[in-house]
């Protein structure tokens, strides 16, 4: 009875042991197959950018494919939505910007919640924007040109955006709020779209992402006028900050950050904030982010959380000052 007792103890601590191991080989698998990364607007601009580089130096480090999605519209609410309901499992990411802290007050109601619905998994980096137009508008050739114009003209002209809530249509609405002009916002489905009708003149300015918008500065078919950022930017440090220009306290960073669905295993989101990490330290993703003026930040998830938290609080009291609506 003894023998058997103590055999029944064996087969149990065995069976534990395999478990155990089980388990650890499972968890140290990940990522067994390909990741998807929702970027949630049109190929094309900083995010697209941002994620597709990364991606593919993540999956170098992990064995496995990151494979981006493009899900724009509703200024990036219909991609976060579908990545709320994804299943929590390391498999479904998404790229955000500014908009994740300003949709919750710039909508009335949101089918998720930016705060709840999310695992933050790291910051990744800032983009300026930049104040554009036609590089053949002989008669505007600074902030102070466009504020006289506009002011002149109440309503006559207008400024694209990627869409309502994105930080090229922020940087407008700010624009507009802090020089008292009225400047008609014209938003498309992304920074792409928007850009096509800039240079065909069909809107007179944009406060662009300035990685979409340099191939055309370089191009000599847009003409860029200012920064949106409190400091220069080292992509194109001879051009003024809309602050220096005379729009006193006028200041817009626009940045990144990635997100998984709430209850994402902790281990999960510590291996892709890892592999994210160590991938922008790669020359590779070093030389893209210089190349499209984004400056890397890198964050740990709790990081993440409480700068998502303060802009969150920030952005909803610029919007109640402003009036920026989405309709």
């Amino acid at each position: 009875m003894k023998n058997f007792t103590r055999s029944i103890k064996s087969f149990s601590l065995a069976a534990l042991s395999a478990a155990t191991l089980f388990g650890a080989q499972a968890h140290a698998a990940y990522p067994e197959r390909t990741v998807t990364w929702i970027v949630p607007f049109p190929p094309g601009g900083a995010m697209d950018v941002i994620a597709r580089t990364l991606g593919e130096a993540m999956g170098n480090e992990l064995g496995q494919s990151f494979v981006i999605e493009n899900k724009p519209g509703a200024g990036g609410n219909i991609g976060a939505s579908q990545v709320a309901k994804a299943k929590p499992d390391g498999y479904t990411i998404m790229i955000v910007a500014n908009g994740m802290a300003v949709n919750p007050s710039l909508y009335k109601s949101l089918n998720y919640d930016p705060i709840k619905d999310f695992e933050p998994i790291s910051l990744l980096a800032d983009v300026p924007n930049v104040l554009v137009t036609q590089a053949t508008r002989n008669d505007i050739n600074s902030v102070q040109d466009v504020i006289e114009q506009t002011k002149a003209n109440p309503g006559k002209y207008s400024y694209a955006s990627a869409g309502i809530g994105t930080s090229i249509h922020l940087a407008g609405a700010l624009f507009t709020y802090l020089s008292k002009t009225d400047i008609l916002h014209v938003p498309y489905r992304g920074s792409g779209p928007a850009v096509s009708d800039l240079l065909g003149g069909q809107v007179d300015y944009m406060f662009d992402s300035i990685t979409s918008a340099k191939p055309h500065i370089d191009a000599g078919k847009l003409k860029v006028l200012g920064i949106t950022t409190a400091k220069r930017s080292a992509t194109l440090p001879d051009v003024p900050t809309i602050a220096e220009s005379g729009l006193e306290g006028y200041e817009l960073r626009p940045w990144f950050g990635t997100f998984a669905p709430a209850g994402t295993p902790p281990e999960v989101i510590d291996t892709l904030n890892k592999a994210m990490l160590k991938a922008m330290d790669s020359e590779k993703v070093k030389t893209t982010f210089a190349t499209i003026g984004a400056e890397k930040i890198g964050s740990s998830p709790a990081e993440l959380k409480t700068y998502l938290a303060d802009e969150t609080e920030k952005w909803q009291k610029i919007i109640q000052e402003t009036g920026i609506s989405a309709n």
